[in-house]
């Protein structure tokens, strides 16, 4: 690997959260080994079912979408099918961080196992124009989706952070552009701009923090903006996606995955920090995900969806401000609703 430019995130071997944007209590993002095997030896019992079978799916991905919105479709995870309209009638059709694999995790046979299917099935999907990969986690790099994508001949842009490219080569995926923080390309009528995010990155013991994480902002013809946060913790990034790109109309947030905090709230916000995070945004309305598919971490798996509700209570705020989809929900939603959060 080529020594890394230095920037504000980089020493030039390894990325890293720079200080500006962790919040006082958040830490690194270096989780210790001794940490996590102490953590694993003592976890609770997992309350989660083994299996749960997924509500059916309503709405049709295939469908036309009306001008002055865009199309939401929740796979699963942090898994989003994106069609965004243009004004010359076709649509644009955006694929994050895809998973539809049964695990995530370098063995087919351990690690995290999905607990509900696939909202959608990836051969039920329209072509996919673009994929965003927000990092090189396996819950949300699964190089066999990606593998099965390419397989599919839709031959998409795929956008990803800085140093990810050698790992989404081995799919057979032709074109891959890696951006760095706040760096953007146009595509399909849309500007996508790569974002900060507070979290890390490995697939091995031995690459820590090689690979850089991010979000993006997606911007389309009509100025109108979608944010998909990837992974990450509460931080000031919030704030600074909002002066130097503008407030998103929709930004889709994590909201799980954030137990025990001793370990967890230097790379995962709860559902808490996600409406702060949203409130920061200035974002006119937000969408749950990275929840409810694998266990990851500790809390139960109904958790998550009832601290946001109860977030937005203790907030005084519409229970529309911020909500989820259900898993293979296909929806259409308006841009600019009349009052942001």
């Amino acid at each position: 690997m080529k020594p890394l430019p230095h920037s504000d995130h980089t020493d030039g071997t390894r990325f890293f959260n720079p200080p500006y944007l962790r919040r006082e209590t958040a830490g690194s993002s270096r989780i210790r080994p001794l940490s996590i095997l102490k953590w694993q030896w003592n976890r609770p019992k997992s309350d989660w079912p083994s299996w749960i079978e997924n509500p059916h799916p309503t709405g049709d991905p295939h469908a036309g979408v009306p001008h002055g919105g865009v199309q939401l479709t929740f796979i699963g995870h942090s898994t989003f099918l994106i069609r965004m309209p243009r004004p010359d009638g076709t649509i644009t059709t955006i694929l994050t961080d895809p998973i539809f694999s049964q695990r995530c995790s370098p063995l087919s046979f351990l690690g995290p196992r999905r607990v509900r299917a696939p909202g959608r099935q990836l051969a039920d999907l329209p072509k996919v124009d673009i994929v965003l990969v927000s990092h090189a986690h396996y819950d949300h790099m699964d190089l066999p989706s990606l593998r099965a994508l390419a397989r599919r001949g839709d031959d998409p842009l795929v956008i990803t952070p800085l140093q990810n490219a050698r790992f989404l080569r081995k799919t057979g995926l032709r074109r891959i552009m890696e951006l760095d923080w706040w760096q953007a390309v146009s595509s399909a009528g849309v500007q996508i701009t790569c974002t900060p995010a507070v979290h890390g990155a490995a697939r091995t013991p031995f690459d820590h923090n090689k690979s850089l994480w991010g979000g993006f902002m997606l911007r389309d013809e009509t100025g109108h903006q979608l944010f998909f946060a990837g992974d990450t913790a509460h931080g000031r990034h919030w704030a600074l996606i909002r002066e130097r790109l503008g407030a998103p109309d929709i930004a889709l947030l994590p909201i799980g995955a954030y137990a025990p905090r001793a370990l967890m709230a230097s790379v995962h916000a709860t559902p808490e920090e996600a409406v702060s995070g949203l409130r920061e945004l200035e974002a006119g309305r937000g969408i749950g995900m990275h929840f409810g598919t694998f266990r990851l971490t500790d809390e139960p798996m109904d958790e998550p969806v009832h601290r946001l509700a109860q977030a937005l209570r203790d907030r005084g705020l519409p229970p529309d401000t911020m909500g989820v989809l259900q898993h293979g929900e296909c929806r259409n939603m308006t841009w600019s609703p009349p009052e942001r959060a």
